[in-house]
């Protein structure tokens, strides 16, 4: 059994997929902006993800912009019969690299569209509407315009399934008025676990919760229980990290991601890893930890 058949699995949409999947995004340049320095070792990262048995891959063709689709499918296509490749809409890129809301029907149709000819498929897997109220975190506001347009497109054939990104728990209950969400796609991990109830909400729906910054994202996660933990299992901190996750709750999809294939087999080995409750305990204290750092103003 692989490190990555170990992690279990869970539903998105139609389909059962490992729960330790990859995230593209760091395939690009520098800020998720251009192509990235060593195209050769992009493609070699995605093509060892499906080796070790991936079968989910999260991506966006507002990562480069284009880069990542046009990596992907230069690597894997055409695909594995069982891969589900996730994407994202609603933002596009500024000359300068910047974030810009795209959240128009035209601006949404046309993602859609790039989305199907960069990754070279007829229908995508799983389209997630990206909230951009606050390009930094949830922020109420209504969803209903953009998802309706992602709800006439899944209509048309052109999508399979429809999730949500950066959102409110009231977001997503509005969403699922309009179209059957299948994914959350928020910031959490050991540190950031402002989720935590929304995560037990979607457990009892089936929905999944895809983490993204799992491992901290632009800022990795520095802690010294996490050190300690990782010391005494024989492991990294950022496996342990992971392997927290897998172990919070059974409807969590991991998307680690990385440029390097010696990362790649890492962040895997995260799925072989058993956390004892002691080091459970020891780890849940850490966004305790975190908040009153924060509030003290020491972070």
């Amino acid at each position: 059994m692989s490190n990555v058949e170990q992690s279990g699995t869970f539903a998105l949409g139609d389909r059962k997929v490992k729960r330790l999947g990859y995230g593209a995004m760091q395939l690009a340049g520098p800020g998720v902006f251009g192509p990235p320095k060593d195209r050769p070792a992009a493609l070699a990262v995605l093509r060892e993800a499906i080796a070790q048995g991936v079968d989910h891959i999260d991506t966006s063709d507002f990562y480069g912009p284009h880069v990542t689709n046009q990596i992907i499918r230069e690597a894997l296509h055409p695909y594995p019969k069982d891969l589900v490749i996730v994407t994202k809409v609603s933002a596009r890129r500024g000359a300068d690299g910047s974030w810009i809301p795209a959240m128009s029907r035209e601006e949404l149709t046309q993602a859609v569209h790039d989305n199907l000819r960069n990754l070279g498929v007829d229908v995508i897997n799983v389209v997630n509407l990206r909230s951009m109220f606050d390009t930094h975190g949830p922020k109420e506001g209504s969803l209903e315009a953009p998802l309706t347009v992602l709800a006439d497109l899944q209509r048309q054939g052109l999508i399979k399934h429809i999730g949500l990104s950066n959102v409110t728990a009231k977001q997503v209950a509005d969403g699922n008025k309009i179209a059957k969400i299948v994914c959350v796609q928020n910031m959490y991990n050991v540190a950031q676990r402002s989720d935590d109830s929304l995560i037990d909400d979607l457990a009892k729906q089936g929905i999944a919760y895809v983490p993204f910054f799992p491992l901290g994202g632009f800022s990795p996660l520095q802690s010294s229980t996490l050190n300690d933990v990782a010391k005494k299992l024989g492991a990294t901190p950022m496996q342990v990290a992971l392997a927290w996750l897998l172990r919070r709750s059974p409807n969590i999809l991991l998307i680690p991601g990385t440029s390097s294939v010696a990362h790649l087999q890492e962040n895997l080995g995260a799925a072989a890893l058993t956390l004892p409750d002691d080091a459970m305990t020891a780890l849940n204290g850490i966004a305790a930890t975190t908040t009153s750092a924060h509030e003290r103003g020491a972070l």
